[in-house]
């Protein structure tokens, strides 16, 4: 994940982020994301829902000696169908961010457009909402990898409209990896995934109402 991980520090200011700013970093694993952007930032909080992830994602902070209040994740869905105001997430502290992204989660979603709703929601006003993921491939048989993948990555055309959809199209823009990643999805995996990645972000339209 290096190569990713410079990426996404090359491309800082186009995916919105700002010194100071607070960043909703969701399916957040084990922290990529925020590792990459954090240094610029007050306070990155993730969310994920795998369990173990979440705990890597602190175990790492704490490494780093950043506090709860620095850098925290946490266990829980902001995108269930069935549940659109998750308790666990009422309070203000988990609204209001300056920009919420998503690192090669999309593809694992089933309805993409309610999620980039959902987390529209969290945002403040002129928010920025970015997404790190897949450019549209022909489905393989990864074998244990293909549990959870929803969608055979994206096209610019499909990722536009959802943003626009979820009302933070505003200002889009969307960029491809020079070269192609190769992932290893460990043993199940009959051979490593070789992919090109794309990186898009919009910013909250501030008279957008994406309540769901």
């Amino acid at each position: 994940m290096g190569q990713l991980h410079r990426e996404l520090e090359m491309r800082s200011g186009f995916l919105g982020i700002r010194p100071g700013g607070r960043l909703l970093d969701y399916a957040c694993g084990t922290g990529l994301v925020t590792r990459a952007l954090g240094a610029q930032l007050s306070q990155c909080v993730g969310i994920d829902i795998s369990e173990s992830m979440v705990e890597q994602y602190n175990l790492n902070a704490k490494a780093h000696g950043l506090s709860l209040s620095e850098r925290a994740a946490y266990l829980g869905n902001l995108i269930s169908p069935d549940d659109p105001s998750p308790a666990a997430f009422a309070s203000p502290s988990f609204f209001d961010f300056d920009v919420a992204g998503v690192g090669l989660g999309f593809h694992h979603v089933d309805d993409c457009s309610l999620a980039a709703k959902r987390l529209a929601q969290r945002l403040r006003p002129g928010g920025g909402f970015f997404i790190m993921d897949f450019l549209s491939h022909a489905p393989l048989d990864h074998g244990a990898a293909s549990k959870g993948i929803c969608h055979h990555g994206f096209t610019e055309d499909q990722v536009r409209a959802m943003f626009d959809e979820a009302g933070v199209g505003k200002g889009f823009g969307f960029e491809v990896m020079d070269t192609d990643i190769t992932f290893d999805h460990g043993p199940g995996s009959s051979s490593p995934l070789v992919r090109r990645v794309f990186f898009a972000r919009g910013q909250k339209d501030t008279a957008a109402n994406t309540q769901l």
